[in-house]
Order: structure tokens, then C-alpha cells, then sequence
């Protein structure tokens, strides 16, 4: 506002140079074209400061929007922080309770391997006066196997035990009356020669069968073996020992093989402690 006054004053002095002398109207006329600098610069300097007044103006609004943005994904992780924290603990419990089964697994099997061994070992000392190839005794897989020779057990074709067959059988009975928290599996095998008959046995289905369920007869009703604990049935041809291309072959196949295992309940005791999902 001064500087408009000061405009005025100079015109009306101006207007009035006929009045004063020319050393004052050349003071006069210096002051005015300075004081219209003056107003150009002071205009550029508000024009300027309206720039960057809208410039700070935007770049806050940004930085809000930015604060805004990052309070909500902070607020995100705070919420789904304590949910994975809820998962983790899960997925530690989940660990350690499959830790824990795993070591009472290697325990079980470990009693399970020695015992075996035991009634392995019990076995051979019971049958050492008995030819290997009629007798066979080895611990496969977890159980203990005894493969019996069709030779030493029954007449060719025929399912009905030998006399002779009496003294291996119950030496193998008193081993398995004292394990007697095992399971008793009675398999018969034949190989590959056909046997056709009207009469039982009519094929090698009928021969395996009744050739196991004999020996669990013999087991049951000669040695006391309790028959709760046997599980008997025959596999035919069809779980070769040996290639059926040879007579040596053919009269491997030709077995009844007597598995003793633990129970399956104890398995399924077992299968009781896994962890559950």
C-alpha cells in the first residue's frame, strides 16, 4: 500500500514539475522508476512463493497418503502377526509329537529285532540236528521265517504230515508256545507242475491250502500251540523261491513256510500313538 502512495505522491509531483526545480525532478523521477522495480520484483518473489507453496502442498498430501498406507499394512501385520505365531506353535507341537513317536517307532523295533533274533537263535539250537535243506531258519524283515521242505513233511501230491515230519514239528511248537505273544502265519507253496484231479487236492490252490492248514493241525491238536494265534492258507505257484526251470528250483518252491511275527494288535497299538494331523 505504501508503494502505490508513494506512486501517487510522485505523480502528483510529476504533474507539477513546472513547480520544482529539475535537480528535484531528476530526484524525483530516479525514486519513481526504482520503486517500479522494486513492485516487478516483489510480484516475481509472491508469484514464486505461490509456486512453491502448491509444490509443499502436494508433497504433503503424498506423504500422507504414503503415511496412511504404510499405518494400515503395519496394522496388517500386527493382526496376522499373532495368527503365525499361533501356527508356528502348532506346527512345534506337531513336530515334537512326531519326534516322540518316531523314537517310541525305533524303540518298538529294536525290541521287536531282538526278541526275533532270540527266537531265531532258540530255533537253530533247537533244529541243528537237522539237514539245511529240509530246514531253513532266518530272520527276514522284521520275522522270523521257517521254511519246511514238502519232502520232509508230505508224500508227493498228498497234504497229510509224515510221522517223520513229527519231531522237527514239535520242536518248533515249543518255541512257539514260549513266545507266546506272537502270531503263528502257516503258509503252503507248490511250483509250477500242474496237478489235475477230481478229488481234493484237484490243483496246486487246493495242495498249498491244505498242506498249511495240516501243519497247523499238527501244531494245535499234537503240540498245544493255541490256535487263536495261527493263520493258515496255501499261495499256490505263484510265490516262487527259485526258478521253476530247474528240479533243484522246483523242489525250493515246493515249501510250507511257518512266519512268526508279533501280533497284529500290537502293531496296531502301536499305529494308536501317532501323532494325529
Amino acid at each position: 500500500m505504501k508503494i502505490f502512495k508513494m506512486l501517487a505522491v510522485s505523480a502528483m509531483v510529476l504533474g507539477m514539475t513546472s513547480c520544482i526545480s529539475k535537480k528535484q525532478y531528476d530526484a524525483l523521477s530516479s525514486n519513481y522508476k526504482q520503486c517500479i522495480e522494486n513492485v516487478g520484483e516483489r510480484q516475481r518473489e509472491i508469484q514464486d512463493l505461490k509456486s512453491q507453496n502448491s509444490a509443499l502442498t502436494s508433497e504433503n498430501n503424498l506423504l500422507k497418503s504414503q503415511h496412511d498406507a504404510l499405518k494400515s499394512s503395519l496394522d496388517a501385520c500386527l493382526s496376522n502377526s499373532g495368527k503365525s505365531s499361533a501356527n508356528i506353535d502348532k506346527l512345534v507341537g506337531e513336530i515334537n509329537a512326531s519326534n516322540s513317536y518316531i523314537k517310541q517307532l525305533i524303540s518298538n523295533n529294536a525290541k521287536n529285532d531282538s526278541l526275533n533274533l532270540a527266537l531265531s537263535n532258540k530255533l537253530k539250537r533247537s533244529l541243528d540236528n537237522v539237514t539245511d535243506d529240509d530246514v531253513q531258519v532266518k530272520v527276514l524283515k522284521g520275522v522270523v521265517m521257517i521254511s519246511l521242505s514238502d519232502k520232509m513233511l508230505y508224500k508227493t501230491g498228498d497234504y497229510n504230515v509224515l510221522p517223520a515230519a513229527q519231531e522237527v514239528l514239535g520242536k518248533v511248537a515249543k518255541v512257539i508256545n514260549d513266545y507266546d505273544k506272537y502270531s503263528v502265519l502257516i503258509e503252503g507253496n507248490t511250483d509250477n507242475a500242474p496237478l489235475a484231479s477230481a478229488n481234493l487236492p484237484r490243483d496246486n490252490w487246493d495242495l498249498s491250502a491244505l498242506r498249511g492248514t495240516a501243519v497247523a493241525k499238527v501244531l494245535q491238536t499234537q503240540f498245544g500251540v493255541d490256535p487263536a494265534r495261527i493263520t493258515a492258507g496255501g499261495r499256490s505257484e505263484y510265490n516262487p523261491k527259485a526258478t521253476n526251470m530247474s528240479v533243484s528250483g522246483r523242489a525250493e518252491n515246493r515249501r510250507t513256510e511257518i512266519i512268526i511275527m508279533p501280533k497284529l494288535d500290537e502293531f496296531m497299538k502301536l499305529m494308536d500313538i501317532a501323532p494325529k494331523k
